[in-house]
């Protein structure tokens, strides 16, 4: 275990899920809110939502895909209300805001630009900015500072359920002393590596998997497998299948049964280097 404890303040303002909630973090000058779509002209007048700030639009594309939209505001509900009649795909927003009016024009816009490159690079949800936001000018102490407010923020989006800024290698346990990485192979060219996560199994990006399937391989993989070629996080190559961008299984079995196009038990296919089995790891206390 690394890194410090830290203790999240949630309250549910109706008294229940399915309506405003905030989120506050010790010794930290911001505040979180997530608040449904079909809420929000509710709030229109909370006085915490004319400061400026910033705001994530969450919900679906076309494809069913998680998707979001990240701007800034100021007052930062204006731009939410806004959005009401413009952009259709939300269901609801997180928006964030200083208690101590920390955060200014040129803040809001470093911080939008910071939460946009790290969607794009975390790659879990369809970002629907058509243009990168520009970033503002600000000192060396000042950045300094956002950059603490922007891990917050990161933070406190995947507690209210959104993991929209975290990479997936973040969720891979790192300890030098322990075997992370894994392999998975077969004779027929097969040759994947992956790590337990603490959202399933990772199949690390570049991995190859076989093209063809036994009849033993579920409906439900084939189908997956089948969205991956259409998504082209899977592409052909040659023989075999490239997997073009890391990707999270919900057990390892199911990846390894994907991989090897057959019926898999994931724990006694996956090994390290040395051939010291998942499984085996797994077992040891």
């Amino acid at each position: 275990m690394s890194g410090f404890g830290k203790t999240i303040r949630l309250f549910l303002v109706e008294g229940n899920t399915n309506g405003l909630i905030s989120a506050e973090l010790s010794n930290w000058t911001g505040k979180a809110f997530k608040v449904p779509r079909i809420k929000v002209k509710e709030y229109l007048s909370r006085d915490e939502f004319k400061s400026p700030g910033i705001y994530i639009l969450l919900g679906k594309n076309e494809r069913n895909e998680d998707a979001a939209y990240i701007g800034e505001g100021e007052p930062v509900i204006d731009r939410i209300k806004d959005h009401l009649t413009k952009k259709e795909f939300w269901n609801e927003v997180i928006l964030f805001v200083s208690k101590d009016k920390y955060l200014n024009k040129a803040s809001i816009k470093y911080l939008e630009n910071r939460l946009h490159s790290l969607g794009e690079t975390a790659n879990r949800y369809y970002i629907y900015n058509n243009n990168t936001p520009t970033m503002s000018g600000v000192s060396e102490a000042e950045q300094a500072e956002l950059e603490e407010f922007l891990s917050n923020i990161k933070l406190l989006t995947s507690t209210l359920g959104h993991k929209i800024f975290e990479n997936i290698s973040e969720t891979i346990e790192k300890d030098e002393n322990k075997n992370t990485t894994f392999i998975c192979k077969n004779n027929a060219g097969a040759y994947a590596q992956g790590s337990p996560s603490t959202e399933g199994f990772i199949v690390f990006e570049k991995s190859l998997f076989i093209k063809d399937h036994q009849a033993s391989l579920t409906e439900s993989i084939r189908n997956e497998k089948a969205k991956m070629l259409i998504d082209n996080v899977l592409i052909e190559n040659g023989n075999l299948l490239l997997l073009n961008k890391s990707y999270t299984f919900n057990s390892s079995s199911r990846a390894a049964s994907m991989i090897l196009g057959r019926s898999a038990t994931g724990p006694g296919e996956w090994a390290t280097e040395k051939g010291i089995t998942l499984k085996k790891i797994e077992s040891q206390i």
